[in-house]
């Protein structure tokens, strides 16, 4: 007999199959995420270029979702969530793969334009994943269900770190340096240079080339796999009047820039702890290292804002957070060598609650405008295309290199976070203004 009490299944048991290879999505754009980071810093090296050229790999990344997103959710409301996966999923495959041809045509470009398309394919998947997720069960469960399968986002970003590291940082020629710590690569004569460019770029080229057929044969598996049809009942499109409806909420339409401007900042510290650690005699390789360090702390602080939210209200925390981030990123800036690269690991303690909480905040009380709203909010990952150029046109003050010239008494890459601390002031004004609103 069963027990009236009893809590749901987290996930039916004709439905577990469907879930784990939902879930496994959201470490796949993790894995996306945080192999790429590392890359504007080895684009730079092998193919010499400056920093403003190598920010170009985080514009062509976060720029795919930009201009994919708002599609995707047009896409998603005539047709099926399925559907959407196995799109998105494609066009990841098919970015992934074109990696070959470009290091082959040893051409910077159609590596941007294999990025570009890469992450029109995670476009499709995050504005799909999270709520074919939240419909695979009873509604009782649904958001520790979404909770459970995001858990393997920060899985999947640790593990495009190792490959980073392990398989292209470790395994580049022209990171190599001689007895005194300098560059060999930089010393060399062009048809020297050539030799090892051409093999560098097959070492970076590999590890998306392997990514892509594993992505490809998810696809299959999905395709072939019997999934929930969890088909929009209702897929007449009205966006003029949703978008009426939207523009007139403040909160979302704040939130909006609040999201840009807390991805601007994240995409900013990531990618450019390497060039940081750098200035302090630390190799990318070794560099990763403290990448590894962000993330895990990053991890433990969304575990401890979990607890900490039984006693706060979200936008009350946000600011608490947002206030730490203008302290460490101030730290990062001014105070002098290692203190200041702990400073900079410590920014994503502060920023592991301001995702969701932004998304929460700005999505809540939109009804069946949040399938759009959500769109808008995944667009919003362009703040990671845009602020990471901005940075590097700082860093290319004094010239290529990373401490040129002194700004406010501390060499570019230092005061190029000044950036990062704009955006956390930002997220704070949002979060102290909701926070006064609800009172």
């Amino acid at each position: 007999m069963n027990n009236p009490t009893q809590k749901p299944a987290l996930v039916p048991k004709n439905l577990i199959l469907p879930f784990i290879l939902i879930t496994s999505l959201f470490a796949l754009w993790g894995f996306a995420n945080d192999i790429t980071n590392p890359m504007v810093a080895a684009f730079k090296r092998v193919l010499e270029l400056n920093n403003t050229q190598a920010s170009w790999v985080q514009m062509a990344f976060y720029g795919g979702y930009f201009t994919m997103a708002l599609p995707a959710a047009f896409f998603i409301k005539k047709y099926s969530y399925k559907t959407g996966i196995l799109l998105g999923l494609g066009l990841y495959g098919f970015g992934a793969l074109l990696f070959y041809p470009a290091a082959a045509w040893e051409s910077y470009g159609f590596f941007l334009a294999s990025l570009y398309i890469l992450t029109f394919g995670l476009a499709f998947l995050e504005t799909t994943a999270n709520p074919y997720i939240l419909a695979m069960g009873p509604e009782a469960t649904a958001t520790q269900r979404l909770n459970l399968a995001q858990a393997f986002n920060p899985m999947g970003a640790l593990a495009g770190l190792f490959v980073a590291k392990q398989f292209i940082l470790n395994a580049l020629q022209s990171n190599e340096t001689d007895a005194d710590g300098n560059i060999i690569f930089t010393t060399l004569d062009e048809s020297a240079k050539a030799v090892i460019r051409t093999a560098d770029l097959m070492v970076i080229r590999n590890p998306y080339v392997m990514l892509g057929l594993v992505v490809l044969a998810i696809l299959v598996i999905i395709a072939l796999a019997k999934m929930p049809e969890s088909k929009d009942a209702n897929n007449r499109i009205d966006f003029a009047a949703t978008m009426k409806r939207l523009l007139a909420k403040r909160n979302f339409v704040e939130g909006t820039f609040a999201q840009m401007f807390y991805v601007g900042a994240q995409i900013m510290v990531w990618t450019y702890i390497y060039q940081y650690a750098e200035v302090l005699g630390i190799s990318n390789a070794s560099a990763v290292n403290y990448g590894y360090s962000a993330l895990v702390v990053f991890l433990i602080g969304r575990w401890i804002c979990t607890y900490l939210f039984k006693f706060f209200a979200p936008a009350k925390l946000l600011a608490i957070f947002s206030v730490l981030a203008i302290l460490f990123t101030a730290g990062a800036i001014f105070l002098p060598g290692m203190l200041g690269l702990y400073n900079l690991v410590a920014i994503s303690f502060a920023m592991s609650l301001m995702f969701p909480t932004i998304y929460g905040i700005a999505l809540e009380g939109l009804g069946e405008d949040s399938k759009f709203a959500a769109a808008f909010l995944v667009m919003a990952i362009v703040g990671g295309a845009i602020m990471p150029t901005l940075q590097g046109m700082i860093m290319d003050i004094g010239g290529a290199g990373y401490d040129d010239t002194l700004i406010l008494g501390v060499p570019e890459v230092n005061f190029s976070f000044i950036l990062p601390l704009i955006c956390f002031v930002f997220v704070g004004l949002f979060s102290i203004r909701v926070k006064s609103s609800a009172q």
